[in-house]
């Protein structure tokens, strides 16, 4: 690909960071290096049922099963093309990956023990509903947690 052309998904999106192909090599493999600081930092008891809110193409989803050793992980993301890159490179029977939207999640109240953002929020037309709906799908007790990427100097390169 030259610089001029622009990647088209299997929906036909062509923001070029909109496929996961594209966009791992990039950004993917320095999600999983801040996702296992992150997940350091919550210091969450091992096991639990997880949700992880804009799951892009599965980073941080893929070290939760290394690390935290979850009864399951459910990844959710808006992008059809980055739920699908999930689904085939998280090869796990505990991961699950959906299409959805942050904002307005398909589950009960009180769903699972963990519920995780990682470099989403940013990006999500409304935050604070998409953080409204991180604690009403916890539990009560449960962990919620999320990180951003730092925009001190703007947004250059995106």
């Amino acid at each position: 690909m030259t610089g001029g052309e622009r990647a088209v998904g299997a929906s036909g999106a062509t923001d070029i960071w909109a496929i996961g192909d594209a966009y791992e090599p990039y950004v993917g493999r320095w999600s999983r290096v801040v996702a296992r600081e992150f997940l350091a930092w919550l210091a969450v008891t091992p096991g639990g049922r997880w949700l992880d809110l804009g799951c892009g193409t599965g980073a941080l989803s893929g070290v939760i099963l290394e690390v935290a050793s979850p009864t399951n992980v459910v990844g959710i993301d808006s992008s059809v093309e980055y739920v699908a890159y999930a689904r085939t490179h998280v090869r796990d029977p505990r991961a699950r990956f959906a299409v959805g939207d942050a904002r307005a999640l398909p589950f009960p109240s009180a769903t699972f023990d963990v519920v995780v953002a990682g470099l989403v929020l940013n990006f999500v037309p409304d935050p604070v509903a998409a953080m409204a709906e991180m604690v009403r799908a916890a539990r009560a007790g449960g962990v919620v947690g999320a990180f951003v990427w730092d925009y001190a100097g703007g947004m250059e390169l995106m």
